[in-house]
């Protein structure tokens, strides 16, 4: 998967002090890129920088990610954070979650987080990585 674009067009230094400025003012809050597969036929997001509640689930997250891109309930859509998938949904509605921790955006933010203190998540309407 190709560089994340916003992190070409930031560099290192006001990234981390953006995140920093961020996580100060908003403590229960998740700052996440959201970026398109470079690849993907899906369409692309209206905005890139998301302050996320720590509490939301992957879940609840690709549902906020399907209404910013408008992608109809029969296109399947995948989600990446450092190109692996986090716990997905399964054809009936339900989610399956790899561990209850897995399933809620803080522990992924905890355990992902690039060193400039954002999360970077991939969104495909294929699963890229054969996973």
């Amino acid at each position: 998967m190709a560089k994340s674009s916003f992190k070409q067009e930031h560099d290192l230094a006001k990234r981390s002090a953006e995140s920093a400025r961020i996580r100060e003012k908003y403590p229960d809050r998740i700052p996440v890129i959201v970026e398109k597969a470079e690849r993907s036929d899906i369409p692309n997001i209206d905005k890139k920088k998301y302050l996320v509640p720590a509490d939301l689930t992957v879940g609840q997250f690709v549902y906020v990610i399907r209404k910013r891109i408008k992608l109809s309930a029969e296109k399947a859509i995948f989600i990446f954070v450092d190109n692996v998938l986090p716990p997905q949904p399964v054809d009936d509605g339900f989610w399956v979650f790899s561990s209850p921790a897995g399933a809620i955006m803080s522990a992924i933010y905890e355990e992902k987080k690039h060193e400039d203190g954002f999360l970077y998540v991939t969104y495909s309407g294929e699963n890229t990585f054969g996973q």
